[in-house]
Parts: structure tokens; C-alpha cells; sequence
């Protein structure tokens, strides 16, 4: 279905706060106010008001600049306002950033999350409505992705295009390309030489996470006989290193690396190439997808290294990097992948 236009949107967004507050349709008014001026309307639904922001894309970086917007409105109008974000489809990171900054949002796809004084509105598991057709051009396509890695490896620090594409083996063609797609979404700033940083480096990361799909790496599951996951860990990177095999450990193993974070029985390793048969033959690998305590990782690009360090005498990925794979990983992953980003992937004094 085809994005609707701002005018078609609110009228859908005013019939949408009728049937969340049970109100009849002729009980809801728009108005402006001169206080919010890029408001898209100030919306009053019975006893509520609400200071609506439409935007187009329900992904991270519209969605956050959406939200600073709304909030700001809200404290100009009064405590009783209710700052609201509507989207076509709203994603997951941007369900996220609304409940941090506790940000009412809608979406015109049939989901919702009003929390305010006198009311409670969840609404969710409805699909998208609005998914594009082919394959949409993003920043974080496998290869593309080295970009916000190398970003997020150095947050702090203005990189020319030349020292990007260096650093990360793309050619500088490629590196101009994506820094200008970060740069449409407003993810980057350049400073007076045109070198580039992450705006918001939280922002930055929620964005490749929404886009980052671990499933597209090739991953063998299997089973390996171990007491605990820490031996199975180092069992398995003992025999890689035998084999020259290189790996960095990711998702719960690198959690465990990294933070000591909770007993874990999956181990997650990426290998930077397919694992030959006379290693699984040795370390009595069964290819057993339901009991499965390994997965071995081939990935759809090498970048997924980069920033890769010993920890404990075990190769593990960046922090950034096990953030994100954790998104996919079950058992405590989620909590996991919390923690692991309050400790390494703090960014700003009020992280």
C-alpha cells in the first residue's frame, strides 16, 4: 500500500484517536497553534489533547528527530498535552526511542502506544501495510554496513571519506555513496573539512540494528558435547586456532567475554571461512538444528571483524558488533545485549 500524503495521513490519524479513546468521530477537532509551529495539527479527542507529528518512514532516524520535535511542543502547550508520533509502520527502534522519551505514538498500520495520565493504550502484532516492494536502498546493506561500523568503532572522532574507505577495504566511490545516504537520513554531520561523525551515535547504531538481519550469514547449527557453554567456548576456539581457522566469537559467547554476563549454552562463532569437514570430524560436530549449542557463522562480509579483539584469550567481535547480533539470539540475549550496551556503548553522560 502506498504511504499516504500528510492531509490523507491526519485524517487517518483523526479517525484512528477516536476508536482509541472511544470517542464519536464528530467529537474530535484540529486545530493549530502558533506554539508548534511544524506541528501537523493539535488534536483534541474528548477529554485529551494530543500535539500529532506525522512522519513519513517509521525507521529510527525520522522517528527520533520526530520525537525531540513532539516533546518540545508538548512542554510549550501545557502539562495536559499528549506529544504523539504517527507513522506508517513503526519499527521496532522507534517503538523504543518513543518509550525512553516517553512519547505517545500511532501507526496507520493499526498499532499504538498511548501512556499518559487517564490513559493506557497498547495495540500491538499488526503487520506493516505499507512494505515497499524490491529491495530498498539502505546504508546497511552487508558491504555498506563496514561504513556505521568503522563510525561506531570511533564515535568520537570527524573521519574523511579517504580514511573510511582505508580503513574499512571499500573503495572510495562506494564509501562516497553511503556517507551521503547517512547523511540524507541526518545520522552523520561533517565538520568544515567534510569529515563526518555520527550525530547521535546511539541514533546511528539503533538505525543498522532495525536494517541488521543475522539470518542473510550463512549458519551452521550443530551440536558439540560440553559440561557448560565458558568450556564448549573454549574448546571450540582452541581447535580453530589448531586448525588456522580465524573467528571471533559473537551473541552470547561475547556477551559472556565481555561482561561475565549469565551461563550460556549456545556458542556463537563467525568464521572466516567454511569450517573443513576433518574439524567437525574431530570436535564430533552433529549438524542437529533442534538441540543445536553451536552455530558457526560464515558471514556476508568480512567487516563483521573489524574492531575484533582477545578477550580472555579468546578472539571476540567488537561490542558493537555483539550488540547487534544479539537481537537474534535466544535464552537471556535480550537482557544481555542491555547490559552489554550500558557498559561499552555508553555515548553520553546520560546513557
Amino acid at each position: 500500500m502506498k504511504v499516504p500524503s500528510e492531509k490523507n495521513a491526519m485524517q487517518q490519524i483523526l479517525g484512528r484517536l477516536a476508536d482509541l479513546v472511544d470517542v464519536d468521530r464528530d467529537e474530535v477537532r484540529l486545530d493549530s497553534d502558533r506554539r508548534a509551529p511544524a506541528a501537523d495539527g493539535i488534536v483534541r479527542a474528548g477529554a485529551f489533547t494530543f500535539v500529532v507529528l506525522w512522519k513519513g518512514s517509521g525507521a529510527a532516524a525520522p522517528v527520533s528527530t520526530a520525537v525531540e520535535q513532539v516533546r518540545d511542543y508538548a512542554r510549550r502547550l501545557g502539562k495536559k498535552v499528549i506529544p504523539l508520533v504517527a507513522v506508517p509502520f513503526m519499527g521496532k527502534a522507534g517503538q523504543e526511542r518513543c518509550a525512553r522519551e516517553d512519547v505517545a505514538w500511532l501507526d496507520l498500520s493499526g498499532n499504538a502506544r498511548i501512556f499518559a495520565p487517564g490513559l493506557r493504550i497498547l495495540v500491538e502484532g499488526k503487520p506493516n501495510r505499507y512494505k515497499r516492494r524490491g529491495r530498498p536502498s539502505t546504508a546497511f546493506a552487508p558491504k555498506s554496513s563496514r561504513i556505521t561500523r568503522w563510525l561506531l568503532l570511533n564515535p568520537s572522532r570527524a573521519l574523511t571519506q579517504r580514511e573510511l574507505a582505508k580503513s574499512t577495504g571499500t573503495d572510495e566511490g562506494h564509501t562516497s555513496k553511503i556517507v551521503g545516504r547517512l547523511e540524507e537520513d541526518d545520522l552523520v554531520v561533517r565538520d568544515d573539512n567534510g569529515a563526518v561523525k555520527p550525530r547521535d551515535p546511539n541514533l546511528l547504531l539503533d538505525s543498522w540494528s532495525e536494517a541488521y538481519d543475522f539470518s542473510k550469514h550463512h549458519i551452521i547449527r550443530g551440536h558439540v558435547a560440553a559440561r557448560t557453554g565458558d568450556a564448549l567456548l573454549r574448546q571450540l576456539a582452541g581447535a580453530l586456532e589448531h586448525a588456522s581457522v580465524p573467528y571471533a566469537a559473537t551473541g552470547l559467547a561475547a556477551a559472556w567475554l565481555l561482561d561475565r554476563f549469565a551461563g550460556f549454552r549456545i556458542v556463537t562463532l563467525y568464521l572466516a571461512q567454511e569450517p573443513p569437514p576433518e574439524l567437525l570430524a574431530d570436535l564430533s560436530f552433529r549438524e542437529d538444528e533442534p538441540g543445536a549449542n553451536v552455530w558457526l557463522v560464515v558471514p556476508n562480509d568480512e567487516g563483521v571483524f573489524h574492531g575484533a579483539a582477545l578477550r580472555d584469550k579468546i578472539r571476540c567481535v567488537h561490542p558493537v558488533q555483539a550488540y547487534i547480533d544479539l537481537q537474534a539470539h535466544p535464552e537471556r540475549a535480550y537482557e544481555a545485549a542491555q547490559k552489554l550496551r550500558a557498559k561499552h556503548l555508553k555515548w553520553r553522560a546520560d546513557d
